[in-house]
């Protein structure tokens, strides 16, 4: 590729990235705006306008990697924009029909389109670059482009929502999608696109059982909080998800081409997806909940809270530099620490500010040290299962860190939920939200000690061993 085919190349699939968290961000920060015209008062419903786009994205990734190896990471990729352009207009045009549900509906169909590009997006880096220096970095870029996204997506829906009318927010979101499409089909190059030449099976049979698996647990958690657990209806959905993932795990041992060959995953592998898994559980708790707590708590207006977030931004750049430089001058493994360990401190920063307060003291802290956690852990997850995995495995290695991201966002705010609810409190906001955080508090405070945990391992086991660059 020349420099500036490179360029387009790296940009194309890095805003895919930012396009994935612009989507969180557009609903989330205007969301009592959106729940107005749709009716809806109660949070439980609201956090669906949330949790649903992030079943899809989490749920449905796995599969799309799988679908990238198959039939070639650049159509999948293409594909993905389109699918996210046509479903993010449909969301817009939910409030003429003024239907909660399809509104709902949509976004978790909009949630399929980034299902499709983040692991094709990883998986054509994986491809065009060998492990050293320069995949660090194009690593790096992606993962730095997570809060700028989060932050134009909510000062876009802001806008929008405030001054104009929340669906164009959507609808100019889905041309920018479809836009991205076309330009991606030109830039990406051919090579990158050419199948294997002994074309794998599907695995119908493990797909269906991890989809339905991942989908029921995550309705029941996401229901628990509006109908508690003591219902049957909601407790049965968990029996039913574990028992699909169990069959699940019983079907790839046996099949030919499994979705997921359990053969490369590994007590490293496994140490890797139970912290981004944490990690970005509590993230998701993090980012909702104060959102929640500027506006109904402080009274902050969605632009102004969008405002608040925009640091971020720049401490993502800076996060994502600095973790381009420890990739390649310190062990993996203490990269992965680090950042939960600024999950943890974020959180509780957040945790324990008052009801008024300067938004330099404690807002402003959290929201630069959260994109550390965010763009440490993810490159660094990346490159390590990107690096473990064989050449035909780079879209499984991308997808099985961006289900892990995505997945338990939504099981997370699951679980704030119900701690909100059923915690005891005052019935004021501000208590509920701060038992919602306490939920936080505990998966970073895990995310910590596993972090702690897998360097000592990989320090006893292997040194202070760096990457060659």
């Amino acid at each position: 590729m020349s420099t500036i085919r490179e360029i387009l190349f790296v940009g194309v699939c890095a805003v895919s990235h930012l396009m994935t968290q612009a989507a969180l961000g557009q609903a989330l920060a205007p969301i009592d705006i959106i729940a107005k015209d749709f009716g809806v008062t109660n949070p439980g419903e609201m956090s669906w306008f949330i949790a649903g786009y992030s079943l899809t994205v989490g749920t449905f990734i796995m599969i799309s990697g799988r679908l990238g190896d198959i039939f070639g990471h650049k159509r999948v990729f293409a594909f993905g924009y389109a699918w996210l352009g046509i479903w993010s207009c449909f969301a817009g045009f939910s409030v003429y029909p003024n239907k909660q549900i399809f509104f709902d509906f949509s976004r978790a169909m909009q949630g399929i389109g980034p299902a499709l590009l983040m692991p094709n997006a990883l998986a054509l880096f994986g491809r065009a670059y060998p492990p050293g220096i320069k995949k660090n970095i194009v690593f790096s870029i992606f993962g730095a482009l997570a809060p700028a996204g989060f932050v134009i997506g909510a000062a876009s829906g802001s806008l929008f929502a405030q001054k104009l009318w929340w669906p164009w927010a959507f609808w100019s979101y889905g041309i920018t999608a479809l836009a991205l499409g076309a330009f991606s089909l030109l830039v990406i190059p051919r090579e990158l696109s050419e199948r294997p030449v002994v074309k794998p099976k599907f695995d119908w049979t493990g797909s269906l059982l991890v989809v339905a698996g991942l989908v029921l647990l995550n309705v029941a958690f996401n229901n628990a909080p509006l109908y508690g657990w003591g219902k049957p209806h909601v407790y049965f959905l968990v029996i039913m998800g574990v028992m699909c993932l169990a069959a699940f795990v019983w079907v790839e041992y046996r099949a030919e081409n499994p979705l997921l060959p359990l053969s490369t995953m590994n007590s490293t592998v496994g140490y890797v997806l139970a912290l981004v898994g944490v990690g970005w559980g509590s993230f998701g708790i993090w980012v909702f909940y104060t959102v929640q707590f500027l506006e109904h708590v402080r009274g902050a207006s969605p632009l102004s809270v969008s405002a608040q977030y925009a640091p971020a931004v720049i401490a993502g750049l800076i996060a994502a530099g600095m973790t381009g430089f420890m990739l390649t001058h310190t062990p993996v493994s203490f990269v992965m620490m680090i950042s939960m360990v600024a999950f943890c401190v974020g959180i509780i920063i957040s945790c324990f500010q008052p009801m008024q307060q300067i938004n330099w003291a404690q807002t402003f802290v959290s929201i630069v040290i959260m994109p550390f956690g965010m763009d440490m852990s993810f490159p660094a997850a990346t490159v390590i299962l990107s690096n473990h995995m064989p050449q035909e495995h780079q879209g499984l290695a991308a997808s099985l860190v961006n289900t892990v991201v995505n997945y338990s966002i939504s099981i997370a705010l699951g679980i704030a939920g119900t701690v909100e609810v059923y915690a005891p409190n005052d019935g004021t906001v501000y208590h509920r939200n701060r038992n919602a955080f306490y939920s936080a508090i505990g998966l970073s405070g895990l995310g910590v000690i596993l972090g702690l945990m897998f360097f000592i391992k990989t320090y006893m086991k292997e040194g202070w061993k760096i990457m060659e660059h």
